[in-house]
């Protein structure tokens, strides 16, 4: 038998309620069943009940080896790299924000070493990471930089429905001149691949459409005509069980229903409205293409109820488990190769 493959778990801004539901998350027993978890932080933050509520018993490590797994105590490798005293729970802070990024490219460097199996990642927050200095948008661009990953696209999942993006953080105006043949196609492929890595033998996507009533054959806007349909069509070409255009106001119900396995999206809100709506306590996100494994609890720093011991934890522990299992699954395909 397999060991339980190693997650890296990061915990985020410590201004926000990463700490807390990294901590709660620790307190189930699947997650322990399914994984051995190893929290990224600073111990002194993750003991300390203003930022943790009540946390579970920690053991401070320098290094995997030292680690001794057990559902009662917490193995934490302590960065040591933030004065928590300096810190005030739900408040934007450049040291909090330098903090999270550290947390997320120890993480990275450690998944690509295969020092450990997978990441899964507490909230980060925009605008205190751009305080420290650095201009990422999210984990994704983080991710992708540091692991040389050119190709790569975030999948946002709850239980029942699975969406990917065509674009992203982009200004709304800015959206359908993004939305051309090889951006959709790529993204179609890249969700194709990553289905099949989540354990999808014949993975079935619907590719929804830009404009209202898919653009109402061009008096509505031309970008299904030009663009989604000629990449759907050069998807199927390749082999991949893609349909589309399909309008949005039907595509995630007939998804929901079960007639799809994933919808690509072409926008941030058309793809996290759906999911958000349709299940927002469990939805995580999934980064596709990457060397690595990496799950995220999917929702933010949530600063206004920081430090209240109130955060939900559901996400952070779905997400946990999603990581673990896509680890075991990578490693047994591995094996049978």
């Amino acid at each position: 038998m397999e060991p339980r493959p190693i997650v890296g778990i990061t915990v985020g801004d410590i201004a926000g309620i990463g700490p807390e539901v990294v901590a709660k998350a620790l307190t189930h027993v699947e997650v322990h069943r399914v994984c051995r978890p190893l929290v990224i932080g600073d111990s002194r933050v993750f003991t300390d009940p203003k930022f943790a509520a009540s946390s579970p018993r920690v053991k401070v490590i320098e290094n995997v080896s030292e680690a001794r797994w057990s559902p009662e105590t917490t193995m934490l490798l302590d960065l040591h790299n933030i004065e928590p005293a300096d810190i005030a729970v739900g408040e934007i802070s450049s040291a909090a924000g330098r903090a999270a990024v550290e947390y997320v490219l120890k993480a990275t460097e450690m998944a690509l070493t295969d020092t450990i199996a997978a990441v899964a990642t507490a909230p980060l927050n925009k605008e205190a990471m751009r305080l420290a200095g650095y201009h990422y948008i999210g984990h994704t661009e983080i991710l992708a930089e540091v692991t040389k990953t050119s190709r790569c696209t975030t999948m946002l999942a709850t239980p029942g429905l699975r969406v990917t993006h065509v674009t992203r953080h982009i200004p709304f105006r800015d959206i359908a001149a993004q939305i051309t043949r090889e951006a959709v196609l790529d993204t179609i492929v890249i969700t194709e691949t990553g289905m099949r890595n989540l354990g999808y033998d014949q993975p079935r996507l619907a590719v929804a459409g830009l404009n209202p009533h898919n653009g109402e054959g061009g008096l509505l806007g031309r970008e299904e005509i030009d663009a989604i349909a000629p990449a759907v069509a050069a998807a199927r070409e390749q082999g991949i069980d893609a349909t589309g255009p399909i309008p949005a106001d039907s595509v995630f119900f007939q998804a929901i229903r079960g007639e799809y396995d994933a919808v690509v999206t072409m926008y941030h809100d058309q793809g996290h409205v759906a999911v958000k709506t349709h299940d927002f306590e469990r939805s995580i996100t999934i980064t596709l293409g990457l060397p690595i494994v990496r799950t995220s609890a999917d929702h933010g720093t949530a600063f206004d109820i920081a430090g209240q011991g109130i955060a939900a934890e559901d996400s952070m522990v779905t997400a946990i488990i999603e990581a673990a299992r896509m680890a075991s699954r990578q490693h047994s395909n591995r094996a049978r190769l």
